[in-house]
């Protein structure tokens, strides 16, 4: 288990990687150029520069998150050939500099959802939320107005550029279905795999957030049988998975230490978080301890373990605790704690295993 941190680069994050050094177990930071827009190439000079600051703290750079993609290419109009081969460049340019995984998503407009950027919990605390009824009721630009006012931090996925031609996009989006959509998918990955597979990079599709549709866009990242889907449309080891227990978990159908045992093996980059579902289908991220939330995260490090899991992992959105003023999410504090947690674990069935061995 390669233990990681998301960073959002310097003057565009609360937290330093001063401060990541001192927690316990970090190897890696997992980073991207923010200030791109979807569509661009990343130069080298750029991804030099961001590689060589990562690397002078101690940390290796090899898991980039994300690789946005643009629009067009989700939405399969005339315009995805320039930006593909744009894809096909930045991965090229990102191999010179060691990076092994990038991690990307294929949701139209929207590549995340919360309702409340700091819900305030029983322990004083406060975390994302989601509210089903309320996206259930909102106009998407009510959305928008809520997301932009809760933080004046960029969002990935949230990007303005991309929030000012929003009725654009969903008309854009009425002739997209699921099925369409995995045929743009599959499009994609036949012109971008090669080019990852030749320089040593793997393509980790992240799971949709929340994993199902909201505003009637289409969602094909939900659970199982999309894991299917995907390997069926190519079984180059360069297609492959960014197992998310709290995006894909947030769908109570979902067992997420089942999905561990059976496509860890796919799956290069994981973020392990915890969230609480409730009956009426809203959910709000918790700590990463299991007894907190849904999600078995105890079932899920075990399943890692037995199977020697060496990929990388992060913890992922915490809450914000201490008084921290953070990117919502995305503060030092819970993040370190779910670190010490997820060792533990480890630390604890590696003794277990000891143990047994022994007898």
């Amino acid at each position: 288990m390669n233990i990681t941190f998301r960073w959002y680069g310097q003057g565009n994050d609360t937290v330093t990687l001063d401060h990541v050094k001192q927690i316990p177990g970090v190897k890696g930071i997992v980073w991207a150029l923010h200030h791109k827009q979807p569509g661009e190439v990343w130069g080298e000079e750029e991804i030099k520069a961001e590689v060589e600051y990562i690397q002078s703290h101690g940390f290796h750079a090899e898991v980039v998150e994300s690789v946005n993609v643009h629009e067009a290419i989700k939405l399969g109009n005339e315009e995805r050939g320039q930006y593909i081969e744009n894809y096909q460049q930045t991965i090229r340019n990102l191999s010179e500099f060691g990076v092994k995984v990038i991690c990307y998503n294929f949701m139209p407009i929207f590549d995340w959802t919360r309702t409340d950027m700091f819900r305030p919990l029983e322990d004083g605390s406060t975390a994302l939320f989601f509210e089903k009824a309320k996206v259930e009721s909102l106009e998407p630009q009510e959305l928008i107005r809520m997301v932009a006012e809760a933080s004046d931090m960029t969002l990935p996925g949230w990007e303005p550029e991309k929030m000012i031609r929003i009725q654009e996009l969903f008309e854009a989006c009425k002739t997209v279905d699921e099925e369409q959509l995995w045929a743009n998918l599959t499009f994609f990955l036949e012109e971008i795999l090669p080019v990852a597979e030749a320089h040593g990079i793997q393509m980790a599709i992240h799971p949709d957030d929340p994993p199902w549709s909201i505003f009637g866009l289409p969602r094909i990242m939900t659970g199982a049988k999309s894991y299917e889907k995907l390997r069926a449309i190519s079984d180059s080891p360069a297609n492959c998975i960014t197992m998310c227990t709290g995006s894909m978990g947030a769908n109570p159908a979902n067992d997420m230490a089942e999905i561990a045992k059976h496509y860890a093996g796919i799956a290069p980059f994981a973020h392990i978080r915890n969230v609480k579902i409730y009956d009426n289908g809203d959910f709000v991220e918790t700590s990463h301890l299991t007894k907190d939330g849904s999600i078995n995260i105890q079932g899920v490090v075990e399943e890692l373990h037995n199977q020697g899991y060496k990929g990388y992992v992060r913890p992922d959105h915490g809450r914000h605790i201490w008084g921290e003023q953070c990117r919502p999410g995305y503060g030092m504090y819970d993040r370190a704690l779910g670190i010490m947690y997820l060792n533990g674990l480890w630390d604890a069935y590696a003794s277990l295993v000891k143990k047994e061995a022994e007898v």
